[in-house]
Formats: C-alpha cells, sequence, structure tokens
C-alpha cells in the first residue's frame, strides 16, 4: 500500500510528512516544493526491516499543501495517449494554486475528464489539498 501522511503543529508551525512512495507537495510564494516519499510500501515487503523518515517541514500561514495517490498522473490520455505524469501534474497545480479551493477541484476534475477522454479510468485518483 502506498499513503501519505501528515501532521501539523498549529502551535510550533511544523508539519511532519512522512510517505510510503506517495510525495506531499508545498506550495509557498508560487513556488512548489516536493517532499519525497520513502521508496518503499507499507506492509509486506523486503523492506519490512527498515523504518519510514519523518520530515519536520516549517510551515506559514497562506502555505498549501497537496497529498495525492498516484492514479491522476497515471492516467492515460491525451492525444498520443500517454500517461498525464507528475510533472505535468505540478505545472497545472501551480496554475490554479491562488483559486479558492472548490475552484482548483473543478479545474483539476475538469482537466482530468478531458485529458482520460475515452481512455478508461485506470486506477483511484485522489487529490488532497489544504490551505493552512
Amino acid at each position: 500500500m502506498d499513503v501519505s501522511l501528515c501532521v501539523v503543529d498549529k502551535a510550533k508551525n511544523i508539519l511532519q510528512y512522512s510517505g510510503a512512495y506517495n510525495s506531499m507537495y508545498l506550495i509557498r510564494k508560487n513556488e512548489l516544493i516536493e517532499y519525497r516519499a520513502d521508496r518503499m510500501p507499507i506492509g509486506i515487503s523486503g523492506f519490512s526491516e527498515k523504518s519510514f523518515s519523518t520530515q519536520d517541514i516549517p510551515i506559514s500561514k497562506g502555505d498549501l499543501i497537496y497529498m495525492f495517490s498516484d492514479g491522476y498522473a497515471d492516467q492515460f490520455g491525451g492525444p498520443n495517449s500517454k500517461k498525464f505524469k507528475y510533472a505535468t501534474l505540478k505545472e497545472l497545480l501551480l496554475k490554479i494554486h491562488k483559486l479558492p479551493m472548490q475552484k482548483q477541484k473543478e479545474k483539476l476534475e475538469k482537466e482530468f475528464t478531458e485529458w482520460r477522454g475515452s481512455s478508461p479510468q485506470i486506477d483511484d485518483v485522489l487529490i488532497l489539498g489544504v490551505k493552512l
């Protein structure tokens, strides 16, 4: 299983992040910062004796965090039936991050639907965005 997990300590203005294959993005002052996940799943695997890392990230009012499954980036579509990819997702989030969260949701849904076109949806799709 892949997952992203974070805890926000409002008193200390710290976000603790840990991920199993799923990175987290933070957008601050129009810059996207990627916090990479550990390259191992949760559950039975060859990594069972290795611990997950935790990253302590200072946060500021107005920061945006995004956590997601791989379904959006891995979706096939577009003119050549290729994957959407994470680089394209980063560009899209930077393009829409100043919009209200509900509008961001609508833009993400519209982009996904248009990208997918007549291709079948291949995986679950989840994007969680939180404005701090």
